[in-house]
């Protein structure tokens, strides 16, 4: 990489530190480019030039959110040697990453205030369907170890999505990190067992 594509890339980090904490600060709305330039230094124009805009910004910080949380998986991923555990812990990631995190207050600003835009749309339906991929793999891996009853995995992975959607809408009004576990918790313990009176032996 040569000095001027490396000081370029060094800009685009730095501005998209910045932003990061300044959306996790004021929130999405009331973050403005001005509040970028000046917490950076750099013009409107770098900033521009980079991101395109403050909504490409935000996107751009998306994707760097899904990709750190992937490699935070990959991780953890690795001491879970059942299905059960690797849902009990892929709910606990969840929560504590997701739920938690310093960006999730400015998401579902950016989501209500830019939904109209078919750029978002196509890129929130674009990280949905990797995440059902990703359940998908998880799923279909414990099928084919015997740990779950052969069946649609994709469908399934499709049920799983969207129990963790509807979670962490509930979670949202939930008092506190815990208690959003517990919950998470007892939602795969469902997912995997059922609620009616001998299913768990079925399994």
């Amino acid at each position: 990489m040569n000095k001027k594509k490396l000081q370029s890339e060094q800009t685009k980090k730095k501005v998209a530190e910045a932003a990061r904490a300044l959306f996790a600060q004021k929130g999405y709305k009331a973050t403005s480019i001005e509040d970028i330039v000046a917490a950076t230094g750099s013009s409107k124009g770098n900033i521009y030039y980079h991101f395109q805009s403050k909504e490409g910004l935000f996107q751009y910080l998306l994707n760097e959110w899904d990709n750190e949380w992937k490699e935070q998986w990959s991780e953890l991923e690795r001491d879970y040697a059942t299905v059960s555990d690797k849902l009990q812990g892929l709910a606990e990631h969840l929560v504590v990453n997701d739920l938690n995190h310093p960006l999730t207050r400015a998401t579902d600003e950016f989501l209500t205030s830019e939904w109209e835009r078919s750029d978002v749309q196509d890129d929130l339906s674009s990280h949905m369907n990797q995440h059902v991929e990703f359940n998908k793999q998880l799923l279909q891996q414990a099928m084919d170890k015997g740990e779950l009853a052969q069946g649609d995995a994709a469908t399934m992975a499709y049920v799983l999505e969207a129990l963790f959607m509807g979670l962490a809408e509930v979670s949202k009004r939930m008092p506190d990190r815990e208690a959003t576990i517990d919950i998470y918790r007892n939602a795969m313990n469902v997912f995997l067992n059922g609620t009616t009176v001998g299913s768990s032996e079925k399994r």
